[in-house]
């Protein structure tokens, strides 16, 4: 990386460098946005996945999204939880929406709530 910036003179051009090396230009974060919203778009719980794994790759895509400047409301990301589980969970997504405010649910609450009913059919 030195090699890259030794040629810069001043603390303004070594800092707008190292942000064109570690984030690309405009035309790269725009693709960068594409993928992780293409990857929101379509995640799925996949049939034999644990709520665990579903977590921890929903919650990844979550992340890769707020690096490139996309967030949602707890709202949006609850429902959309809730859309993509797998069938057997109809039941405890209905009472979730009925039930819970969902507004005020941060992500890491819901999937809680869901491996606390993940572990009592199982």
């Amino acid at each position: 990386m030195f090699s890259k910036i030794q040629t810069c003179t001043t603390v303004k051009e070594i800092w707008e460098k190292l942000i064109q090396i570690c984030e690309g230009n405009d035309e790269t974060k725009e693709n960068k946005l594409t993928v992780a919203l293409q990857k929101f778009e379509l995640i799925k719980m996949k049939p034999e996945e644990t709520m665990t794994k579903f977590d921890k790759r929903f919650s990844s895509v979550v992340i890769e999204l707020k690096r490139v400047g996309k967030t949602y409301s707890n709202m949006e990301l609850a429902l959309k939880v809730l859309r993509e589980l797998s069938k057997e969970w109809d039941v405890k997504t209905m009472t979730m929406r009925e039930s819970k405010d969902l507004n005020k649910m941060e992500l890491h609450n819901l999937f809680a709530n869901l491996k606390a009913y993940d572990n009592q059919i199982y």
